[in-house]
Parts: C-alpha cells; structure tokens; sequence
C-alpha cells in the first residue's frame, strides 16, 4: 500500500501520452469535420474574413480620430492630444490582429459546426486575447483620461511630463496583472495563492516605500487637483514664493528674497496655500486720525474726501467711514481694492493715495494729531497744580 502511494506522489505531472493522444484526436476530428462540412466552412471562413475586414476598417477611423497614424508616438513627450474622441481613437488603434482574427472565429465557429475539441480550442483562444485586449484598452483609456484632465490651456502640464512614464508603468504592470489572473482563472488554475502572494509583496513594498509612494501620490493630487502651477505665487507657513519646478518627489519654490527652497510634495500639500496669482484684486487697508477740535460738519465729508482720492487713482473702495473714538483722535477705516495681483503696482498706488490723502487734509484743515497725554498733579488738599504758570491779576499782591 505504502508502496503505491509513492508511485503515485511520483507521477509525472505533465504526461507526453496524454497530450499526444489528445493531438492525434484534434487530428481525426478536423479531417472528419472537414470533409462532411467543408461548404459550412467555406462560408464561415468568408464571414470571417468579412469581419476581420470591418474591425481593420474601424481602426483605420481610429487613426483618423487621433489624427495619428498606429505606431507613431503616444504623445507622451509633450501631452499634445486632447479631447475624449483623441482618446477612445487612439485606443481603438491599439486593437491587436490577434483579438482581431480570434473574434472572428469566435463569432463563426458555431455555424461551421466545429467539433468539440476546436471549439474549446478557439474559446480558450478567445479568452486570452480578449482579457489582454481589454487591459490594453483600459490602459490607454486611464493614460488619455490622464492626460486629458491635464492638458488644458491653463495648465503648464510639466509636472505630468515628469510622472507619465512612471505612471503608465504603475498602470500596465496593474492592469495585466489582473488580466493574467483572469486567464489563470478561467483555465483552472487555483490563482488564490497568487493572489495572497501579490497582496502581501504589494503591502511588503508599500510599507518600505511608504515615503516614496506618499510624495509620488501627492505629485499625481498636485496634477488633477491643480492648487497651483509652475510660475504662480503662493504663501505657505511663513514662506512665500514662486513656483519653479514640479517633480515626482519634491516642489522647488524661488522665495522672494532670492533662495531657492525645496520641499517634498506631501509635506507641501499638507500645510495651508494660499496662492495669490489667481486672486482678481489686491486689498490694503489702514485707519486715519483726526483731531477732536474738527468740527462735525468737516468730519461728516471725510469719508467722501477718502472715496473720491481711491477712485481718482483708479482703485475701489470697500469700507471708508467713522470707526471709533481713539484715545488721542477720531478713528476712520479705510479698505480699498486695486485690481490684479501684481504687488509692483498696488504699491505705487497705495503711495499716491497716502499722500493724496494728507494733501486734501491739509487743504481742508484737517489736521492728524500725534499720541498725546496730559498728566496732572493734585496738591493735599485735593485742588490741581496746573503744568504751567498760573498768571497773578494786577494789584492782588501789593499790601497795603
């Protein structure tokens, strides 16, 4: 008993016999099929040839949505093809002659009468050009998508030219990965294990690159979420700058007094930006004093005085009135806009309107008081010692 067990444990597991028989059974079952349905055959041959005709006429449209002739570049070097029609014809053109030809025996098999052994031939076949096919198709689908979202006119899509081969490597590798399961799978292959093994060696990678991945993942956030671009000014933390380069790793910012700082992608992503190239207007606000000796009558014109010297120069004003009763003067807010982001010209402006505004108060004799206070002194019986020489009327010291 003992014995045979070993035998059996020592089987081959491939077995030459076996596969020559099944050859010579394929061999005998074609040349019957072939000669009692030869007409079937003929004609199933010419549908055939018919609808490989038409799918090789489909990806000739293909070519022409893409604007590309097949084999001529992705377009990954400068992210030139836009528009879902580009995308769907450029994946069309990729449709192989393998996939091509299977389909068509997949569709005529059945009315040729094929035996039992040519047809399951032609399924397997089948099974595996379309499940490649289909990732080729997915990919280029994913990769346009990719490139679609990043190419518009706003958007300088040099952080995409830098992860475009990394990320069309992350997704072929994914994609048939699963196409191969798929084929292991439906020829009867236990693919559990394989799929535990690839779990675990993606957790096992992602785990010791973990930083790498987290920067990358961040770069490809940078890309569809787009916070900012190469050339805009953005402020984060306590440092403001402008955007240089942006890689798969790190952003390089050229701060505004002159050094260049680098910093990784996540670590940027996780701070608050605020980026000031989008922004439609520049606001400068500050408050102006006025002497309490001012009469009412000129102090209800200065918030017009103050509009007036904002509009003058161009800017629009957003608050100008009383604002409260200061310790040495009569407070009013100023807020005014100055349209662009451009701080070389908002500063000039905010200049001009200072001084315009101290001209127009000294016009109106309306004077700005400096911080002032007053300190006095009480003598023991409580009366004040005024800060200054009381004078003495005539007569009152002269005795008599």
């Amino acid at each position: 008993m003992a014995s045979n067990t070993t035998t059996a444990a020592k089987a081959p597991i491939f077995d030459a016999d076996n596969v020559q028989n099944e050859i010579g059974d394929l061999y005998v079952a074609s040349e019957v099929w072939l000669h009692t349905h030869w007409l079937q055959i003929l004609i199933a041959f010419g549908i055939g040839a018919v609808i490989v005709v038409a799918l090789h006429g489909l990806r000739k449209l293909g070519e022409r949505l893409c604007g590309k002739p097949l084999g001529s570049g992705d377009g990954v070097a400068g992210i030139p093809r836009r528009g879902w029609g580009t995308i769907v014809g450029r994946a069309i053109t990729r449709t192989n002659n393998f996939f091509i030809v299977m389909l068509a025996a997949k569709l005529v098999v059945g009315y040729a009468g094929a035996p039992s052994q040519v047809a399951t031939t032609v399924n397997f076949l089948w099974t595996v050009a379309s499940v490649f096919q289909a990732a080729i198709w997915a990919r280029e689908l994913i990769l346009g998508a990719i490139e679609h979202r990043t190419s518009s006119e706003h958007y300088s899509g040099e952080a995409l030219l830098s992860a475009m081969g990394l990320i069309r490597l992350l997704v072929t590798v994914a994609l048939f990965a699963v196409a191969l399961v798929v084929v292991l799978d439906n020829l009867g292959v236990n693919v559990t294990g394989l799929i535990a093994g690839l779990g675990v060696g993606g957790i096992a990678i992602g785990l010791a690159a973990q930083g790498i991945f987290g920067d990358l993942f961040a770069a490809l956030a940078i890309i569809f979420d787009r916070p900012f671009r190469r050339g805009d000014k953005i402020s984060y933390g306590t440092t403001s700058g402008v955007i240089e380069s942006i890689g798969l790793k790190s952003t390089r910012i050229r701060a505004f007094t002159g050094e260049l700082r680098v910093i990784s992608n996540k670590q940027l992503l996780d701070k608050e930006i605020q980026n000031t190239s989008v922004r439609d207007h520049i606001r400068i606000g500050f408050m102006i004093g006025a002497a309490y000796e001012t009469p009412p009558e000129t102090l209800a014109r200065i918030p017009d005085m103050l509009k007036e010297i904002v509009e003058a120069e161009g800017g629009k004003v957003a608050r100008s009135g009383f604002e409260n009763f200061g310790a040495s003067s009569l407070d009013f807010a100023l807020q005014f806009d100055i349209p662009g982001d451009d701080w070389a010209t908002a500063h000039p402006m905010r200049d001009r309107i200072m001084v315009s505004i101290m001209t127009r108060f000294a016009h109106e004799g309306i004077s700005i008081p400096y911080p002032t206070q007053t300190t006095y002194t009480a003598a023991p019986d409580g009366t004040l010692v005024m800060p200054y020489a009381v004078p003495v009327e005539a007569g009152a010291g002269v005795k008599q």
